[in-house]
């Protein structure tokens, strides 16, 4: 008899194969037509399952990263020390070229037809099956992905760091970028007087010389960011403002930029970026987050003058679809430790899993967990299609859709993950537990990339301003409910609704959150009721769009018990 069967406890699963015990997932795969990285990303899924695997993710939140401000004869050098495990996990995800795989073979924006089908799917697997073992590690890795679009418009400096940037190997040194090779991107755009408002940056770039700047050419940098991402990475891409010098009056008042920090300066010196401190946050403590000060730092202009923000944005939307894989990867995982648990653990009498109760639960949690992983996938695939010309639909999922799924789906896996949590009982409120870590972990994308209000404004803006693409929109959704009549009236109250809106500017904003959580979930009970078992579908739509809808607390909408059945059998296939 199992050790766990002798005591009742039942220790967290490990040893098990995240993908293919994942047919949402398997599914998803195929219909993107990604069969050509399905045996990297079985190989990925095995070894992020391990237990070896997860002792690398324990050790590393478990010993977060320290700042070493001086060495030891008092030389600012601003190190910021991991534990050897962050860069186990590391040096697992470059091994598997996720860092580049959306864009692989696509050498410019202009010949999409040139790349393999199936790429933003298969990296959008490999970044969710990752998520689901280590979060923190993907901070760097969402950050160096986003930033490719950005940096390869920019041909002298791509040609120096595409190397460092697409190599399948993890450089931990802190070194010249010429010396390293490979190499991560951060970001800077927060100050503490804006947070999400950029515009209200301080932070100035002046030309380094009398040329007058220019794209490509150096600036130095003065000011501050109170949330600088991953404070090792080689490089970051920083908002500033244009000044005309030094001296410049009216530096405040000029247009936002976009400029390549290095943490080396080109003649072999550590750049001006000082490092005040490593922030001590909830969760997220793998990864280190800092505040820094530029003292006259090296950067170099990407992007148009004055474009800053929109520069920026290219890079913040792939950022915000990272945000819902990974959330989506959380949720994930605090549904498969609760199944777990529940099937092996007894009370009053039976197995958890067998509790009625406790079904409404577990099937509640699995059914977030697909509709999740359904509208990840479906964005990516729109990502994927959107660069193509005409591609109005494509575009739409991306531009719309991204952000109200960021908003949605990160919100959830909060709620889910403690529910999760709960399932466990005590033993999942011990702070060594990895749902405990995944507790912590769940507000981050809910704030990091856009808070929540954020995200369903930029959603009213971005349909507001782009008609047809809100029209293409509506038709894709009409599309996926055309069976469906409850899909159907909700999707007809969320039209109407929007027209109500448009009349009223202040109801507009005051009902945003309630009219982005509608179309989210009209979003996903489509995406069911097209790709999701039929008794899966048919709950969802019961309990989010029905009459009986409850969104409060897990396990309170009626589903029948056939539903819950089928549900609990399919969301978890495990061989042992």
């Amino acid at each position: 008899m199992a050790e766990r069967d002798k005591d009742n406890l039942v220790d967290e699963l490990v040893d098990y194969d995240p993908l293919g015990s994942d047919p949402a997932l398997q599914a998803a795969l195929a219909r993107a037509q990604a069969q050509a990285w399905l045996p990297g990303l079985q190989q990925h899924a095995r070894t992020v399952g391990s237990s070896a695997f997860a002792q690398w993710a324990d050790q590393a939140n478990r010993h977060p990263p320290q700042l070493q401000p001086w060495d030891a004869r008092g030389r600012r050098i601003g190190q910021v020390e991991f534990h050897p495990a962050w860069h186990q996990v590391l040096a697992h995800y470059r091994a598997q070229q996720l860092i580049d795989m959306p864009f692989a073979g696509t050498p410019d924006a202009d010949s999409p037809a040139a790349a393999p089908r199936g790429r933003w799917s298969a990296w959008a697997a490999g970044f969710y099956l990752h998520g689901q073992a280590e979060a923190g590690s993907l901070c760097p890795a969402t950050m160096t992905t986003a930033a490719i679009p950005v940096l390869r418009k920019e041909p002298a400096l791509w040609a120096q760091i595409e190397r460092g940037i697409t190599s399948a190997s993890h450089d931990a040194r802190d070194a010249p970028l010429a010396d390293k090779t490979a190499l991560w991107v951060g970001m800077g755009m927060t100050e503490k007087q804006g947070g999400s408002d950029v515009r209200s940056n301080t932070t100035v770039a002046y030309p380094l010389d009398a040329t007058g700047g220019g794209r490509g050419a150096a600036y130095r940098l003065q000011g501050h960011k109170w949330f600088y991402s991953v404070p090792m990475a080689d490089a970051h891409l920083v908002v500033a403002r244009m000044a005309s010098s030094a001296a410049d009056a009216q530096a405040l008042q000029a247009p936002l930029a976009c400029f390549w920090v290095p943490r080396w300066q080109p003649d072999g010196t550590r750049n001006h970026v000082l490092v005040q401190r490593l922030k001590d946050k909830v969760g997220n403590r793998s990864n280190a987050s800092s505040e820094v000060l530029f003292d006259d730092a090296y950067g170099v202009l990407v992007g148009e003058e004055g474009r800053g923000i929109a520069t920026i944005m290219e890079m913040a939307t792939v950022t915000r679809l990272c945000c819902v894989l990974g959330s989506s990867a959380l949720l994930r995982q605090s549904t498969v430790q609760a199944l777990w648990s529940a099937r092996h653990r007894q009370a009053f009498g039976a197995a958890l899993v067998e509790q009625p109760l406790m079904q409404s639960v577990l099937a509640d949690l699995a059914l977030e967990s697909e509709a999740a992983l359904l509208l990840a996938m479906q964005l990516a695939q729109a990502f994927e299609g959107s660069s193509a010309p005409g591609q109005t639909t494509a575009q739409a999922w991306q531009r719309a859709m991204t952000p109200a799924a960021k908003f949605w789906v990160c919100k959830r896996t909060i709620a889910c993950s403690a529910e999760a949590m709960e399932v466990m009982g005590g033993n999942g409120y011990i702070d060594s537990s990895a749902l405990a870590r995944i507790y912590r972990e769940a507000p981050v994308n809910s704030i990091w990339e856009g808070s929540g209000n954020v995200m369903c404004l930029d959603v009213l803006k971005a349909l507001q301003r782009e008609p047809d693409m809100r029209d293409a929109l509506w038709l894709d959704l009409q599309r996926m409910a055309a069976d469906d009549a409850p899909i159907q009236q909700a999707l007809a109250r969320l039209q109407g609704q929007w027209q109500a809106m448009a009349q009223d500017a202040w109801a507009q904003q005051a009902q945003a959150r309630q009219w982005v959580q509608q179309l989210v979930l009209v979003a996903q009970a489509g995406l069911m009721r097209q790709h999701a078992a039929p008794a899966h579908t048919d709950a969802f739509v019961a309990s989010r769009l029905g009459p009986h809808a409850c969104l409060g607390v897990l396990g309170a909408s009626p589903l029948a018990r056939a539903q819950i059945s089928a549900i609990l059998s399919a969301s978890l296939q495990l061989q042992k």
